[in-house]
């Protein structure tokens, strides 16, 4: 079940929404009730592995308990080592052995392994949850909450990796479980424009990208302008899709009273890459420094040790992304990215140069664009081999055709080699899919996120209040009629789509 289906928003969501409101009486009653129906969630993909996650959750709680009586080591580093055993079980021993037999040319096989959905996110926040308690953070008041914590629907199967303190805070107060009206309101409207970008948006673009993809996957020549126009369709599909994902889950958690941390603030946007990691998958962004980084030493050893931890932590925050090289070769870019961008900052403070200029910042957001446009490729290919075919696509090395439009203006502007058709090779980008790419990126480099359009109702935790443009202030959601009637013409638009063609989220599978 995902939050773009006809059963979720159809039946399961109204089922959770009228029990929460109406069969539950008292703040016990409603952490249970949004327990079970978390429960049955994960269960309808396959119910056989709601044991696994109960048992995860059981476990942590009562290490956590035991870390916090006894102050034990060996506890705290035994739990540790037992969810990243788990991890490593479920999603990494089959890519370990296909590593093996390549290198070794054996034929070794585990046989089908079940991936159990949302493995990443569970095992990540309860490993954060021990490790805070070892460091004299004090454990869950009650186990009820705790299992809430980790199973809570709207955040459960892709995210955002939730921190127990900002949780635990906000169920521990009984105000938060008193059905609200206004949080109804709020929570529906986000839900809508997070479905809204999902469908409308995201969903538009992935025959875009998948077909020129698919050409290099069946061992094709991409050329220039495809290759490009492919990765840039894949690089919206990924915002939008993600981007509405992140809304969706705030909303269904304030439906319910609860505030969840921003993850998604408008990253194409960003100015560098140290700047796009601190907009994109902000609460992994978080976790990795806070939990990784850090205790790695972060930049408290050295410029080389602060390098080389930089490179480590996007190394494995690539492979948590899935179980292959092509994640880690999208982690080890960013990495190479982020070290750029720090040894630039201090190449310039050495230097004297000042920065802030339009100039400047113009330039790096078009610099950062690309390098994270070249690393998407990466991201989207099957394979390394696929991957690099479509980086010589984009550098040109599989040949350059131009619209025979452009000839006129291009004309001894560009190298030998260059040609002009009237028509691309068959089943690569027309005019349509090129218009429908410079859209979509317009409004990802210039619209308004969802956190400022709704910022009077404060949706998600951690939010920087800034004073907003007057045209933004204008923008900015109003309950109403008018807005009532939008939000229904756009969510019912959504809903249909949804149900025509369905297409789960691509984070789904991490």
């Amino acid at each position: 079940m995902i939050f773009n289906s006809t059963e979720f928003l159809i039946f399961f969501l109204p089922v959770v929404v009228a029990g929460f409101v109406m069969l539950a009486r008292t703040a016990t009653q409603r952490v249970h009730w949004l327990i079970g129906c978390s429960l049955f969630f994960y269960g309808w993909h396959d119910w056989r592995l709601i044991g696994l996650l109960v048992a995860s959750v059981v476990v942590n709680y009562f290490a956590g308990m035991a870390v916090a009586s006894t102050r034990s080591r060996p506890i705290m580093l035994g739990a540790i080592g037992l969810n990243l055993t788990l991890l490593g079980i479920f999603k990494y021993a089959g890519l370990f052995v296909d590593t093996v037999n390549a290198l070794a040319g054996t034929g070794y096989s585990l046989g089908a392994i079940v991936l159990p959905l949302a493995i990443s996110f569970f095992t990540f926040q309860q490993i954060a949850y021990i490790v805070d308690i070892w460091n004299g953070v004090a454990p869950a008041k009650r186990f009820s909450h705790y299992v809430l914590f980790v199973v809570f629907f709207p955040h459960l199967i892709a995210g955002p990796l939730l921190h127990h303190g900002e949780m635990l805070t906000q169920f521990d107060d009984e105000k938060t479980w008193t059905p609200k009206f206004t949080n109804f309101c709020v929570g529906l409207n986000i839900l809508v424009m997070g479905l809204a970008k999902k469908v409308l948006l995201g969903d538009s673009l992935k025959p875009v990208a998948d077909s020129i993809f698919q050409v290099a996957e069946s061992g094709g020549p991409v050329g220039f302008v495809p290759a490009w126009i492919g990765v840039l369709a894949f690089a919206l599909q990924i915002y939008f899709d993600f981007s509405g994902y992140s809304d969706m889950a705030i909303g269904l958690g304030r439906m319910f009273g609860v505030r969840l941390p921003a993850n998604f603030d408008s990253p194409y946007k960003a100015t560098s890459i140290i700047d796009f990691w601190r907009r994109w998958h902000i609460t992994l962004s978080r976790f990795l420094r806070d939990y990784l980084y850090i205790p790695l030493g972060g930049s408290r050893r050295g410029v080389t040790r602060r390098y080389v931890n930089l490179m480590a932590v996007m190394l494995l925050g690539g492979l948590w992304h899935g179980a292959n090289w092509t994640f880690a070769i999208w982690g080890g870019l960013h990495g190479l990215y982020l070290c750029v961008n720090w040894g630039w900052r201090a190449l310039k403070r050495r230097l004297g140069f000042g920065g802030g200029s339009a100039a400047e910042i113009v330039g790096g957001r078009v610099l950062t664009l690309l390098a994270v446009a070249v690393a998407w490729v990466f991201f989207r290919a099957p394979d390394f081999a696929v991957g690099l075919g479509f980086i010589k696509g984009m550098a040109g090395l599989n040949g350059m055709v131009l619209p025979s439009s452009l000839q006129a203006v291009l004309a001894g502007l560009l190298p030998a080699g260059v040609t002009f058709d009237s028509q691309f090779v068959p089943g690569y980008p027309n005019r349509i899919d090129m218009m429908l790419v410079a859209a979509f990126g317009v409004l990802a480099l210039t619209a308004p996120n969802t956190q400022q359009l709704m910022r009077h109702f404060t949706p998600v935790l951690h939010l920087e209040e800034t004073r907003p443009s007057a045209t933004l202030s204008r923008l900015c959601w109003r309950p109403g009629l008018t807005a009532g009637l939008f939000a229904g013409l756009v969510g019912g638009l959504s809903l249909i789509l949804a149900y025509v063609k369905p297409n789960a989220f691509i984070y789904f599978q991490f």
